[in-house]
Order: C-alpha cells, then structure tokens, then sequence
C-alpha cells in the first residue's frame, strides 16, 4: 500500500507515524515543507519519496505535490495527524480520489458550532453554544444562556486563543480581541463547571479498535494561565471500571454520527453538576505526546497499531493495561533563562524505577511561557500499576521539583 504522510518531519514526533507506516508495511511517501536535505537519514530511510511544498496548508500546492506522486503511483491513503492540516488534507483527497476522512468529517470535527449543533441533534450531550459573528449576537447568547461563557476559535486545538469570561465588558473586549465584527466568527459557550478528561480512539471502518481515557489535573483553562501549578495529564489503566461505560458509549456515538471512518480521535468531555458533557473533537491522535504516555502505560507500539489500521484494516496487538501513565508539566518560576533545578535529586532517586521519560532543560535554556503547553519548558513522564499511587507520586514531583530561572 502507498501512503501519503503529511509533513513527517514537524514537530518531532511525526516521525513516529512514518514509522509506524513503515513497519507496519507501507510504502511511506512524505510531503512536507523542508528540504529533503533536511531529513535525518533515520527518518529518510523510512520514506520511500519525498516531496517539498511550500506551504502543506496550502491546498493548491499540496494538490499539485499529490498529483505528480499519482503521476507515478496508485496513492491508497493520504494521512495527517496534526490538526492544522486535517482540512487541507480532506480537501485534496476529495480532489483526487483518495480513501481517507472526508471533507464534510473534517469540517464537523474542525468548526465547533456546527460539530455541537450535529452531535446535540443525535442526542449527544453538549454545552450550549453558538457562533458569534457581531457583538449583537454575543450580547444575546450571553443574556439567553448566562455567565460564565467560554469564548474560542471556531477551528484549533487545545486552549489557544480560548478565554472564559464573567461579565458583558469581558465578552465584548473578548469578541474584539477576536476580531468579531470586523469579518471574525467566534464559538461561545455556556461554562461547564466539572471534571475534565479525554477519551482517544483509533477507529477501523467507524469502529473503535483501541481506546484510552485520561484525566486533567487541573482543567485545561486554569493549567494554561497559571504558573505556580504543576499541570498534569494521567491515562488510567482501569477503563472497565464502571464510571467510564458512560464516556465510552458516547465516543461510540460521536464517530457514528461525524462519519469517521478509519482514523485516530481526540475527544474532550466534561463530568460534573450537569453529567457527562461533550466537549470538542479532533480526528486527529492527541497532542503532548500523549500516545507516547499510552505506549509506555500499554507495553505496546500506538503508532504502529494506527498504521495497522491505516493499511491492514486491522489490529495487531492488544494494550496490556498494565500501567497507568502520565506526564507533569514543571514551570519556570519567571520567564527568563533556566537557573538551574531544586530537588531533582530526590525525585529521580525516590521514584526513577518509575519514570519512563523527562525533558529538563539545561542552564542557560531560554524558558518559554506558561501559555506555550505541557512540553513547552521542564516535564516528566512517569507510570505505575496503581492508578492512585501514580497520582500521589506526580503530586509529589510537583511539589519537590523547582525550576528556577533569572
């Protein structure tokens, strides 16, 4: 089987999924955005033929690479994985006949107003929500619905450019902010007070084939805009436990209805006052090297089993469920450079059987801001077979390990 990996060399671990391709059978071909002379000869082994464009988001220039690859060899599949490019990625296999998600999926997936309007229509539980394209409609949703509201991009991924607020002048220098009346649209939505969590699938012709659920410690929201906490992303290895039936069938429910065929999922719910809500979806694998949290927890090759279903149409291997896993972000007390680090040590010595990966920046690293994400400065990645004792070892390297910055 040919398949078309959409730029395989950024970010870094993209190249886990040429690889997963490639072990799993396929003739990779990449198409990306550097220079061939750019790939490290690991990866370049992997691909079979690589082609340089401009830009990947740029439907007209991909098309064209698309088109000169076909000009040589029946493309069976054209895959990404990174949520900026699922759209232009959809519209070209639409132009060109390629098997894969379509461009009416990918929209539901992408644009959140119309996704919620969708999914509330075949009875999935959502937030209430609306597009605001003028400071009128915003005023309105706000007077109909109440604060707080949470104000975010129609299209993206993870918290960027999302800001809850609690009063009208915050809305409306939200909306501004947006560019709303002036050409930009908005998603508003009513505020969810509850746990929050994710459920990732690799899904075979709409049928979940392997599935993981994880746990934000705290909500995304206040882990983004906070600096003195410690954030944490845990996968639980006790999904048959019984308060997950719920989160599992409405997953089920949602590929059903968006008609997501053979791809991985991402999706974010709610648990709380109200029950179980459905946040947003991305058909697409998580973010924050989360599937590398799912490998470690699973004794088991993620990339490889989506390349499994990508080619074969089938799994390989069944996750062990042996451990939970999860990561912890570690911050810079100030923006500046990194200092150095307190109590590294004692984690490393008390827990290192324990840990499975970590990123500490040297000295003199460039700290990056709180805003930039989990793996943006100092993390950890840890797991143990007891769901609770993981949690109470995380809580422990946050409280212990200090990166210090000037």
């Amino acid at each position: 089987m040919n398949v078309i990996l959409v730029e395989p060399a950024f970010p870094y671990n993209q190249r886990e999924f040429a690889r997963g391709l490639a072990a799993a059978g396929a003739r990779v071909i990449g198409i990306g955005e550097r220079p061939v002379s750019h790939l490290d000869p690991e990866l370049a082994g992997w691909l079979a033929h690589y082609e340089q464009v401009s830009s990947v988001v740029n439907e007209a220039a991909l098309l064209q690479a698309v088109r000169r690859i076909q000009q040589r060899v029946r493309v069976d599949r054209l895959e990404a994985t990174v949520e900026a490019h699922i759209m232009s990625a959809a519209q070209v296999r639409e132009a060109t006949g390629i098997a894969g998600t379509s461009v009416k999926t990918a929209w539901l997936c992408r644009d959140k107003p119309t996704m919620k309007e969708a999914l509330r229509q075949a009875g999935v539980p959502c937030a209430r929500s609306t597009s605001a394209e003028d400071l009128a409609g915003g005023r309105a949703f706000a007077a109909e619905v109440g604060f707080p509201l949470i104000v975010k991009p129609r299209a993206g991924a993870g918290a960027a450019g999302t800001r809850r607020v609690d009063t009208v002048p915050e809305l409306e220098a939200a909306l501004n902010a947006a560019g709303v009346g002036r050409g930009a649209s908005v998603a508003l939505e009513e505020f969810i007070e509850g746990h929050e969590g994710f459920i990732d699938t690799i899904a075979i012709n709409g049928k979940v084939a392997h599935e993981f659920i994880s746990h934000y410690f705290p909500g995304v929201l206040v882990a983004m805009r906070e600096r003195w906490i410690s954030p944490q992303i845990i996968a639980t290895n006790r999904l048959d436990a019984e308060g997950y039936a719920e989160v599992r069938a409405m997953a089920r429910r949602v590929i059903e209805v968006l008609g997501i065929g053979t791809s991985a999922t991402h999706m974010e719910w709610f648990f709380g006052p109200k029950g179980l809500k459905f946040s947003e979806i991305g058909c697409r694998p998580p973010g924050v090297g989360q599937w590398d949290v799912y490998a470690a927890a699973n004794e088991f090759d993620v990339y490889r089993e989506w390349a499994m279903a990508i080619v074969h149409g089938r799994p390989s291997q069944q996750p062990s469920r042996r451990y939970a896993c999860g990561m912890i972000a570690l911050r810079p007390d100030r923006d500046g450079r990194i200092h150095g680090y307190e109590g590294a040590e004692r984690v490393f010595d008390k827990f290192g059987e324990w840990i499975v990966a970590s990123h500490l920046p040297p000295p003199g690293t460039p700290t990056q801001p709180v805003e930039a994400g989990y793996m943006a400065n100092a993390w950890i990645r840890i797991r143990h077979p007891d769901y609770d004792y993981l949690r109470a070892m995380l809580n422990t390297i946050g409280e212990t390990l200090k990166v210090r910055a000037s």
